[in-house]
Protein backbone atom coordinates (compact mmCIF):
# COMPACT_ATOMS: atom_id res chain seq x y z
CA UNK A 1 0.00 0.00 0.00
CA UNK A 2 2.55 2.19 1.03
CA UNK A 3 4.73 1.60 -2.37
CA UNK A 4 1.25 2.60 -4.24
CA UNK A 5 1.07 5.62 -2.48
CA UNK A 6 4.30 6.59 -3.38
CA UNK A 7 4.01 4.96 -7.03
CA UNK A 8 0.82 7.22 -7.43
CA UNK A 9 2.52 10.78 -5.94
CA UNK A 10 5.36 10.11 -8.04
CA UNK A 11 3.03 9.53 -11.16
CA UNK A 12 0.56 12.58 -10.60
CA UNK A 13 3.74 15.02 -9.47
CA UNK A 14 2.09 17.51 -12.11
CA UNK A 15 -1.52 17.47 -10.89
CA UNK A 16 -0.29 17.75 -7.30
CA UNK A 17 1.48 20.50 -8.04
CA UNK A 18 -0.77 22.36 -9.94
CA UNK A 19 -3.24 22.09 -7.31
CA UNK A 20 -0.64 23.27 -4.68
CA UNK A 21 0.51 26.60 -7.08
CA UNK A 22 -4.23 26.84 -7.17
CA UNK A 23 -3.69 26.88 -3.46
CA UNK A 24 -1.33 29.84 -3.22
CA UNK A 25 -2.38 31.84 -6.06
CA UNK A 26 -5.93 32.03 -5.56
CA UNK A 27 -4.91 32.85 -1.79
CA UNK A 28 -3.45 35.68 -3.14
CA UNK A 29 -6.15 36.86 -5.32
CA UNK A 30 -8.73 36.47 -2.55
CA UNK A 31 -6.53 38.96 -0.57
CA UNK A 32 -6.05 41.45 -2.71
CA UNK A 33 -9.81 41.71 -4.01
CA UNK A 34 -10.71 41.87 0.19
CA UNK A 35 -8.24 44.36 1.25
CA UNK A 36 -9.40 47.44 2.44
CA UNK A 37 -7.79 50.46 2.44
CA UNK A 38 -10.00 53.00 4.58
CA UNK A 39 -9.58 50.77 7.33
CA UNK A 40 -8.22 51.84 10.25
CA UNK A 41 -6.83 48.37 11.29
CA UNK A 42 -3.33 48.04 10.19
CA UNK A 43 -4.11 44.58 9.14
CA UNK A 44 -5.38 45.83 6.01
CA UNK A 45 -1.98 48.51 4.89
CA UNK A 46 -0.15 44.88 5.26
CA UNK A 47 -2.36 42.41 3.35
CA UNK A 48 -1.25 43.57 -0.46
CA UNK A 49 2.36 41.78 0.79
CA UNK A 50 0.35 38.85 1.76
CA UNK A 51 -1.17 38.71 -1.43
CA UNK A 52 1.78 39.11 -3.51
CA UNK A 53 3.24 35.97 -1.46
CA UNK A 54 0.06 34.04 -2.86
CA UNK A 55 0.59 35.18 -5.76
CA UNK A 56 3.79 34.72 -6.58
CA UNK A 57 4.62 31.60 -4.25
CA UNK A 58 1.51 29.96 -6.84
CA UNK A 59 3.51 31.10 -10.31
CA UNK A 60 6.83 29.43 -8.47
CA UNK A 61 5.03 26.00 -8.18
CA UNK A 62 3.50 26.46 -11.71
CA UNK A 63 6.99 27.02 -13.00
CA UNK A 64 8.39 23.16 -11.72
CA UNK A 65 5.36 22.25 -14.04
CA UNK A 66 5.63 24.28 -17.15
CA UNK A 67 9.47 24.66 -17.05
CA UNK A 68 10.51 21.00 -18.33
CA UNK A 69 7.67 21.22 -20.71
CA UNK A 70 9.11 24.54 -22.17
CA UNK A 71 12.89 22.93 -21.85
CA UNK A 72 12.05 20.41 -24.26
CA UNK A 73 10.39 22.24 -26.93
CA UNK A 74 13.30 25.29 -26.99
CA UNK A 75 16.35 23.07 -25.77
CA UNK A 76 18.70 23.07 -22.72
CA UNK A 77 19.85 26.57 -23.54
CA UNK A 78 17.74 28.01 -21.78
CA UNK A 79 17.52 25.85 -18.99
CA UNK A 80 20.07 29.06 -17.16
CA UNK A 81 17.56 31.42 -18.07
CA UNK A 82 14.45 29.73 -16.96
CA UNK A 83 15.87 28.59 -13.95
CA UNK A 84 17.27 32.15 -12.73
CA UNK A 85 13.61 33.47 -12.78
CA UNK A 86 12.50 30.47 -11.63
CA UNK A 87 14.62 31.51 -8.44
CA UNK A 88 13.66 35.03 -8.39
CA UNK A 89 10.02 34.53 -8.41
CA UNK A 90 10.67 32.51 -5.74
CA UNK A 91 12.68 34.74 -3.41
CA UNK A 92 10.39 37.50 -4.38
CA UNK A 93 7.48 35.61 -2.92
CA UNK A 94 9.21 34.94 0.78
CA UNK A 95 10.56 38.41 0.59
CA UNK A 96 6.80 39.89 0.05
CA UNK A 97 5.97 37.08 2.88
CA UNK A 98 8.52 38.59 5.11
CA UNK A 99 7.52 42.50 4.29
CA UNK A 100 4.01 41.30 5.47
CA UNK A 101 5.54 40.31 8.71
CA UNK A 102 7.35 43.19 9.26
CA UNK A 103 4.35 45.73 8.21
CA UNK A 104 2.36 44.01 11.28
CA UNK A 105 5.17 45.06 13.70
CA UNK A 106 4.46 48.53 13.17
CA UNK A 107 4.42 50.98 14.37
CA UNK A 108 8.16 51.26 15.22
CA UNK A 109 9.86 53.34 17.92
CA UNK A 110 12.50 55.52 16.47
CA UNK A 111 15.72 53.12 16.92
CA UNK A 112 13.63 50.09 15.26
CA UNK A 113 12.76 52.45 12.55
CA UNK A 114 15.35 50.52 10.23
CA UNK A 115 13.34 47.25 10.35
CA UNK A 116 11.01 47.76 7.73
CA UNK A 117 14.19 47.58 5.32
CA UNK A 118 15.22 44.38 6.72
CA UNK A 119 13.19 42.05 3.94
CA UNK A 120 15.37 44.08 1.33
CA UNK A 121 18.35 43.74 2.92
CA UNK A 122 17.95 40.10 3.55
CA UNK A 123 16.91 39.53 -0.36
CA UNK A 124 20.21 41.67 -1.55
CA UNK A 125 22.36 39.28 0.91
CA UNK A 126 20.79 36.21 -0.55
CA UNK A 127 21.51 37.04 -4.42
CA UNK A 128 25.29 37.00 -3.04
CA UNK A 129 24.71 33.10 -2.36
CA UNK A 130 22.77 31.84 -5.55
CA UNK A 131 23.94 33.87 -8.27
CA UNK A 132 27.38 34.70 -7.00
CA UNK A 133 28.79 31.95 -4.69
CA UNK A 134 26.58 29.26 -6.79
CA UNK A 135 27.71 30.02 -10.08
CA UNK A 136 31.26 30.57 -9.19
CA UNK A 137 31.66 27.06 -7.22
CA UNK A 138 28.89 24.96 -8.85
CA UNK A 139 28.93 23.72 -12.37
CA UNK A 140 26.13 21.60 -13.01
CA UNK A 141 23.03 23.12 -13.20
CA UNK A 142 20.86 20.72 -11.41
CA UNK A 143 23.12 20.72 -8.78
CA UNK A 144 23.05 24.23 -8.54
CA UNK A 145 19.45 24.83 -8.46
CA UNK A 146 19.33 22.59 -5.26
CA UNK A 147 21.89 24.43 -3.61
CA UNK A 148 20.02 27.66 -4.79
CA UNK A 149 16.77 26.30 -3.69
CA UNK A 150 17.75 25.06 -0.43
CA UNK A 151 19.77 28.60 0.48
CA UNK A 152 16.61 30.38 -0.95
CA UNK A 153 14.41 29.06 1.91
CA UNK A 154 16.89 29.11 4.57
CA UNK A 155 17.69 32.34 4.48
CA UNK A 156 13.88 34.00 3.00
CA UNK A 157 11.26 31.15 3.96
CA UNK A 158 12.54 30.67 7.31
CA UNK A 159 13.01 34.17 8.93
CA UNK A 160 9.80 35.59 7.17
CA UNK A 161 7.21 32.79 8.56
CA UNK A 162 8.86 33.40 12.02
CA UNK A 163 8.08 37.40 11.86
CA UNK A 164 4.77 36.67 10.17
CA UNK A 165 3.19 34.50 12.84
CA UNK A 166 4.59 37.27 15.82
CA UNK A 167 2.79 40.16 13.49
CA UNK A 168 0.03 38.51 13.26
CA UNK A 169 -0.02 37.65 16.94
CA UNK A 170 0.83 41.19 17.71
CA UNK A 171 -2.13 42.18 15.95
CA UNK A 172 -4.54 39.92 18.12
CA UNK A 173 -3.54 41.61 21.09
CA UNK A 174 -2.93 45.48 20.33
CA UNK A 175 -5.85 45.36 17.64
CA UNK A 176 -8.40 42.43 17.99
CA UNK A 177 -8.53 42.45 21.77
CA UNK A 178 -9.85 45.82 21.91
CA UNK A 179 -12.62 45.54 19.66
CA UNK A 180 -13.41 42.58 21.55
CA UNK A 181 -14.31 39.90 18.16
CA UNK A 182 -13.04 36.79 19.47
CA UNK A 183 -13.33 34.60 16.63
CA UNK A 184 -11.58 37.13 14.28
CA UNK A 185 -8.60 36.90 16.77
CA UNK A 186 -8.89 32.93 17.08
CA UNK A 187 -9.07 32.71 12.99
CA UNK A 188 -5.68 34.60 13.33
CA UNK A 189 -4.05 32.86 15.76
CA UNK A 190 -5.00 29.80 13.07
CA UNK A 191 -3.30 31.69 10.15
CA UNK A 192 -0.46 32.14 12.44
CA UNK A 193 -0.46 28.78 12.84
CA UNK A 194 -0.80 27.69 9.36
CA UNK A 195 2.09 30.15 8.39
CA UNK A 196 4.35 28.54 10.96
CA UNK A 197 3.44 25.08 9.62
CA UNK A 198 4.27 25.88 6.46
CA UNK A 199 7.48 27.54 7.48
CA UNK A 200 8.58 24.17 8.69
CA UNK A 201 7.78 22.29 5.32
CA UNK A 202 9.10 24.84 2.91
CA UNK A 203 12.17 26.44 5.25
CA UNK A 204 13.36 23.22 6.24
CA UNK A 205 11.91 20.26 4.07
CA UNK A 206 14.27 21.40 0.95
CA UNK A 207 15.89 19.72 -2.17
CA UNK A 208 18.51 17.47 -1.50
CA UNK A 209 22.08 19.75 -1.65
CA UNK A 210 25.38 19.58 -0.45
CA UNK A 211 25.33 22.25 2.11
CA UNK A 212 23.86 21.06 5.69
CA UNK A 213 21.42 20.93 6.49
CA UNK A 214 19.91 20.39 3.05
CA UNK A 215 22.47 17.42 3.18
CA UNK A 216 20.12 15.35 5.86
CA UNK A 217 16.72 16.92 5.77
CA UNK A 218 14.96 17.42 2.74
CA UNK A 219 12.39 16.58 0.30
CA UNK A 220 13.62 12.80 -0.61
CA UNK A 221 14.26 11.77 3.26
CA UNK A 222 10.84 13.68 4.05
CA UNK A 223 8.90 11.88 1.66
CA UNK A 224 10.90 8.34 3.00
CA UNK A 225 9.70 8.93 5.68
CA UNK A 226 6.22 11.01 5.60
CA UNK A 227 4.95 8.67 2.00
CA UNK A 228 3.84 11.67 0.61
CA UNK A 229 6.11 14.60 -0.34
CA UNK A 230 6.67 17.82 1.18
CA UNK A 231 4.69 19.72 -1.18
CA UNK A 232 1.00 17.73 -0.01
CA UNK A 233 1.63 19.27 3.12
CA UNK A 234 2.48 22.29 1.97
CA UNK A 235 -1.20 22.64 0.08
CA UNK A 236 -3.22 21.45 3.50
CA UNK A 237 -1.60 24.43 5.49
CA UNK A 238 -2.27 26.71 2.30
CA UNK A 239 -5.74 25.62 2.34
CA UNK A 240 -5.42 26.26 6.29
CA UNK A 241 -4.12 29.71 5.99
CA UNK A 242 -6.88 30.64 2.85
CA UNK A 243 -9.69 29.02 5.32
CA UNK A 244 -8.37 31.32 8.24
CA UNK A 245 -7.35 34.42 6.68
CA UNK A 246 -10.78 34.56 4.86
CA UNK A 247 -12.82 34.32 8.08
CA UNK A 248 -10.55 37.05 9.57
CA UNK A 249 -11.20 39.44 6.92
CA UNK A 250 -14.75 39.58 8.00
CA UNK A 251 -13.44 42.51 10.69
CA UNK A 252 -13.56 44.79 7.88
CA UNK A 253 -17.28 44.39 7.38
CA UNK A 254 -17.53 44.45 11.87
CA UNK A 255 -15.86 47.59 11.35
CA UNK A 256 -17.93 49.09 8.69
CA UNK A 257 -20.70 48.08 10.54
CA UNK A 258 -19.36 49.56 13.48
CA UNK A 259 -18.56 52.65 11.94
CA UNK A 260 -22.10 53.15 10.21
CA UNK A 261 -23.50 52.03 13.74
CA UNK A 262 -21.76 54.91 15.20
CA UNK A 263 -22.80 57.34 12.43
CA UNK A 264 -26.76 56.81 13.31
CA UNK A 265 -26.00 56.51 16.94
CA UNK A 266 -24.71 60.32 16.07
CA UNK A 267 -27.40 61.40 13.62
CA UNK A 268 -29.89 59.97 16.57
CA UNK A 269 -28.05 61.79 19.45
CA UNK A 270 -28.78 65.14 16.78
CA UNK A 271 -31.88 64.87 16.36
CA UNK A 272 -32.79 64.42 20.02
CA UNK A 273 -30.55 67.44 20.93
CA UNK A 274 -32.61 69.19 18.15
CA UNK A 275 -35.79 68.10 19.94
CA UNK A 276 -34.89 69.07 23.47
CA UNK A 277 -33.72 72.55 21.91
CA UNK A 278 -37.29 72.67 20.14
CA UNK A 279 -39.25 71.62 23.37
CA UNK A 280 -36.63 73.91 25.29
CA UNK A 281 -37.57 77.27 23.51
CA UNK A 282 -41.25 76.49 22.78
CA UNK A 283 -41.49 75.34 26.63
CA UNK A 284 -39.32 76.54 29.47
CA UNK A 285 -37.72 79.25 27.72
CA UNK A 286 -41.17 80.87 26.75
CA UNK A 287 -42.24 80.26 30.88
CA UNK A 288 -39.03 81.94 31.72
CA UNK A 289 -40.21 84.85 29.34
CA UNK A 290 -43.17 85.23 30.40
CA UNK A 291 -41.99 85.08 34.32
CA UNK A 292 -39.87 88.20 33.38
CA UNK A 293 -42.66 89.95 31.89
CA UNK A 294 -44.72 89.56 34.78
CA UNK A 295 -42.02 90.89 36.82
CA UNK A 296 -41.48 94.28 35.00
CA UNK A 297 -45.36 94.48 35.17
CA UNK A 298 -45.24 93.76 39.08
CA UNK A 299 -42.45 96.44 39.74
CA UNK A 300 -44.91 99.16 37.92
CA UNK A 301 -47.01 98.84 40.73
CA UNK A 302 -45.19 98.54 43.66
CA UNK A 303 -43.76 100.99 45.56
CA UNK A 304 -39.93 102.24 45.55
CA UNK A 305 -38.91 100.58 48.82
CA UNK A 306 -39.50 97.50 46.85
CA UNK A 307 -37.81 98.17 43.35
CA UNK A 308 -34.71 96.44 44.83
CA UNK A 309 -36.50 93.40 45.35
CA UNK A 310 -37.94 93.52 42.21
CA UNK A 311 -34.83 94.21 39.98
CA UNK A 312 -32.74 91.59 41.40
CA UNK A 313 -35.67 89.01 40.32
CA UNK A 314 -35.30 90.63 36.55
CA UNK A 315 -31.65 89.90 37.04
CA UNK A 316 -32.63 86.48 37.77
CA UNK A 317 -34.67 85.93 35.52
CA UNK A 318 -32.73 87.65 32.61
CA UNK A 319 -29.90 85.31 33.65
CA UNK A 320 -31.80 82.29 33.38
CA UNK A 321 -32.69 82.99 30.19
CA UNK A 322 -29.51 84.02 28.96
CA UNK A 323 -28.13 80.16 30.48
CA UNK A 324 -31.27 78.56 28.57
CA UNK A 325 -30.56 80.33 25.52
CA UNK A 326 -26.43 78.92 25.90
CA UNK A 327 -28.40 74.91 25.62
CA UNK A 328 -29.93 76.05 22.37
CA UNK A 329 -28.02 75.81 18.96
CA UNK A 330 -27.40 78.87 17.18
CA UNK A 331 -29.42 79.13 14.38
CA UNK A 332 -26.86 79.80 11.18
CA UNK A 333 -28.65 80.61 7.65
CA UNK A 334 -28.19 78.33 5.14
CA UNK A 335 -25.32 79.56 2.36
CA UNK A 336 -24.60 78.29 -0.84
CA UNK A 337 -21.63 79.76 -1.10
CA UNK A 338 -18.83 80.51 1.73
CA UNK A 339 -15.54 82.82 0.36
CA UNK A 340 -12.92 80.88 1.61
CA UNK A 341 -10.24 83.72 2.24
CA UNK A 342 -12.74 85.19 4.60
CA UNK A 343 -12.99 81.66 6.10
CA UNK A 344 -9.02 81.27 6.70
CA UNK A 345 -7.75 84.10 7.44
CA UNK A 346 -9.04 83.68 11.12
CA UNK A 347 -7.02 80.16 11.82
CA UNK A 348 -3.92 82.57 9.88
CA UNK A 349 -4.29 85.09 12.78
CA UNK A 350 -4.69 82.83 15.67
CA UNK A 351 -1.58 81.10 14.07
CA UNK A 352 0.43 84.02 14.08
CA UNK A 353 0.72 84.06 17.75
CA UNK A 354 3.18 81.58 17.12
CA UNK A 355 4.69 81.46 13.86
CA UNK A 356 5.52 83.71 10.91
CA UNK A 357 2.64 83.73 8.57
CA UNK A 358 3.41 84.62 4.73
CA UNK A 359 -0.17 84.40 2.72
CA UNK A 360 0.16 84.77 -0.77
CA UNK A 361 -3.47 85.14 -2.66
CA UNK A 362 -5.72 87.54 -4.86
CA UNK A 363 -9.16 87.18 -3.07
CA UNK A 364 -10.72 89.14 -5.83
CA UNK A 365 -10.50 86.17 -8.61
CA UNK A 366 -10.68 82.77 -5.90
CA UNK A 367 -14.02 80.83 -6.54
CA UNK A 368 -16.54 80.73 -4.17
CA UNK A 369 -16.78 77.68 -2.78
CA UNK A 370 -19.82 75.20 -0.97
CA UNK A 371 -20.12 75.26 2.98
CA UNK A 372 -18.70 71.76 3.03
CA UNK A 373 -15.85 72.58 0.81
CA UNK A 374 -15.07 75.24 3.29
CA UNK A 375 -15.28 73.78 6.20
CA UNK A 376 -12.90 70.59 4.84
CA UNK A 377 -10.65 72.99 3.84
CA UNK A 378 -10.71 74.92 6.75
CA UNK A 379 -10.13 71.65 8.49
CA UNK A 380 -7.14 71.20 6.11
CA UNK A 381 -5.16 74.32 6.81
CA UNK A 382 -5.89 73.86 10.57
CA UNK A 383 -3.93 70.64 10.34
CA UNK A 384 -1.73 71.91 8.09
CA UNK A 385 -0.66 74.97 10.08
CA UNK A 386 -0.78 72.91 13.63
CA UNK A 387 1.96 70.22 11.80
CA UNK A 388 4.13 72.99 11.20
CA UNK A 389 4.45 74.43 14.46
CA UNK A 390 4.47 71.24 16.48
CA UNK A 391 6.63 69.44 14.19
CA UNK A 392 8.74 71.86 12.10
CA UNK A 393 10.84 73.53 14.28
CA UNK A 394 10.72 76.12 11.63
CA UNK A 395 10.23 79.63 12.89
CA UNK A 396 8.40 81.21 9.44
CA UNK A 397 5.56 79.73 7.32
CA UNK A 398 4.00 80.49 3.68
CA UNK A 399 0.24 79.32 2.62
CA UNK A 400 -0.66 80.26 -0.90
CA UNK A 401 -4.20 79.80 -2.28
CA UNK A 402 -4.33 80.37 -6.35
CA UNK A 403 -6.06 79.03 -9.26
CA UNK A 404 -4.62 77.52 -12.03
CA UNK A 405 -6.55 75.82 -15.65
CA UNK A 406 -9.47 75.37 -13.35
CA UNK A 407 -8.12 73.63 -10.64
CA UNK A 408 -7.84 75.08 -6.95
CA UNK A 409 -4.18 75.12 -5.24
CA UNK A 410 -3.91 75.33 -1.49
CA UNK A 411 -0.08 75.28 -0.08
CA UNK A 412 1.19 75.63 3.09
CA UNK A 413 5.48 75.43 2.99
CA UNK A 414 7.58 75.48 6.23
CA UNK A 415 11.99 75.69 6.51
CA UNK A 416 11.74 73.87 9.07
CA UNK A 417 13.73 70.17 9.40
CA UNK A 418 11.64 68.39 6.82
CA UNK A 419 9.56 65.45 7.29
CA UNK A 420 11.78 62.17 8.70
CA UNK A 421 12.27 59.50 6.22
CA UNK A 422 11.31 57.09 8.84
CA UNK A 423 8.66 59.20 10.77
CA UNK A 424 5.12 56.77 11.36
CA UNK A 425 2.47 59.05 9.59
CA UNK A 426 0.08 59.93 12.53
CA UNK A 427 -3.12 61.16 12.84
CA UNK A 428 -2.31 64.47 11.60
CA UNK A 429 -1.61 63.07 8.14
CA UNK A 430 -4.27 61.25 7.94
CA UNK A 431 -6.59 63.70 9.08
CA UNK A 432 -5.65 65.92 6.47
CA UNK A 433 -5.78 62.94 3.58
CA UNK A 434 -9.18 61.96 4.20
CA UNK A 435 -10.25 65.80 4.22
CA UNK A 436 -8.45 65.66 0.77
CA UNK A 437 -10.51 62.13 -0.12
CA UNK A 438 -13.49 63.53 1.21
CA UNK A 439 -12.94 66.86 -1.41
CA UNK A 440 -12.10 64.43 -4.35
CA UNK A 441 -8.34 66.89 -4.29
CA UNK A 442 -5.22 65.32 -4.84
CA UNK A 443 -2.65 65.58 -2.11
CA UNK A 444 1.02 65.95 -2.50
CA UNK A 445 4.06 65.80 0.34
CA UNK A 446 7.35 67.04 -0.81
CA UNK A 447 9.76 67.59 1.75
CA UNK A 448 13.67 67.84 1.53
CA UNK A 449 15.42 67.36 5.28
CA UNK A 450 17.05 70.69 6.60
CA UNK A 451 15.21 72.86 4.03
CA UNK A 452 11.41 72.24 5.28
CA UNK A 453 7.78 70.58 3.91
CA UNK A 454 5.24 71.62 1.00
CA UNK A 455 2.11 69.95 1.68
CA UNK A 456 -0.01 70.44 -1.97
CA UNK A 457 -3.80 70.50 -2.14
CA UNK A 458 -5.04 69.72 -5.67
CA UNK A 459 -9.51 70.46 -5.84
CA UNK A 460 -10.58 70.27 -9.30
CA UNK A 461 -13.30 72.84 -9.97
CA UNK A 462 -15.69 72.99 -12.32
CA UNK A 463 -15.76 76.55 -13.37
CA UNK A 464 -12.86 79.15 -11.72
CA UNK A 465 -10.03 81.54 -13.56
CA UNK A 466 -6.54 81.41 -13.61
CA UNK A 467 -4.96 83.55 -11.72
CA UNK A 468 -1.16 84.92 -10.07
CA UNK A 469 -0.28 85.08 -6.40
CA UNK A 470 -0.09 88.39 -4.70
CA UNK A 471 1.89 88.58 -1.42
CA UNK A 472 -0.79 89.86 1.82
CA UNK A 473 1.41 89.88 4.90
Amino acid sequence: MVEVLREWFSDNRPLVLFVYGQVFFILGISILLQSRQYSRLNLARSLPWLAGFGVLHGLYEWGDIFIPIQLEAMGTGFSIVLNFIHHIVLALSFASLFQFGIELLRPFSPKWSWIRYLPLATLAAWAIGPFWLGFVFIEDIQNWHGFATALTRYILCIPAAIVTVIGLFRQVKVQIEPMKIPHIGRMLKLAAGAIAAYGVLAGLIVPKASIFPASIINIDSFTELFIAPPYVFRSVAGLVLLFAMLRALEVFHIETDRMIRHMEEGQVIANERERIARDLHDGALQQVYASGLLAQTLKRHLADENGEEVDRLILTINQAIDQLRGFLPQQKPELKSVNLVGALSPIIEKARRNIAIDTYWDATKLPSLSPDQTRHLTAFISEAISNVIRHSKSEKAEVRLFCKKRHLNLQVRDFGQGIYIMAEPGFGLKNMRDRARLLGAGLKFESVPGQGTTVTLDLPMEDTHESHPTLDR
